[in-house]
């Protein structure tokens, strides 16, 4: 691959109304792991990809995010599971697409600040 080419995403920037209170959620309920924070920022380790909640800094970047989907190996475990903790599901677990003989499902919640996120899972059939 050239120099100037992309590579792989290293971050994706959350944006968030409450750096206590997401912290809280992306550590206890999604079980992520915090590298660090400062007074306005939170950086979390998701297989090498860095997901950064930060408060924005201008009216501009106050916006839900992009979607993240996290791949997990069994969906309706990890759904029952997110669930006891509290997370708050807009839909439950179904089918996407499937592609020979793999059927991708996927599951949408909404964390603490409003944003929405996806659990998706690739099962071999």
């Amino acid at each position: 691959m050239q120099a100037d080419t992309i590579q792989h995403i290293g971050q994706i920037g959350v944006p968030i109304k409450n750096l206590q209170r997401a912290i809280l959620f992306y550590q206890e309920k999604l079980g992520l792991s915090l590298l660090f924070s400062t007074d306005s920022m939170a950086f979390f380790d998701c297989d090498r990809l860095r997901i950064m909640l930060t408060l924005p800094e201008k009216e501009a970047f106050a916006h839900p995010s992009s979607v993240i989907y996290f791949q997990v190996d069994d969906i309706q475990r990890a759904y029952q599971q997110l669930k006891k903790k509290q997370v708050i599901f807009i839909d439950e677990p179904h089918m996407i697409t499937k592609i020979g003989n793999i059927e991708t499902w996927m599951v949408f919640f909404s964390d603490t600040e409003n944003n929405t996120h996806a659990l998706m899972s690739e099962v071999k059939i």
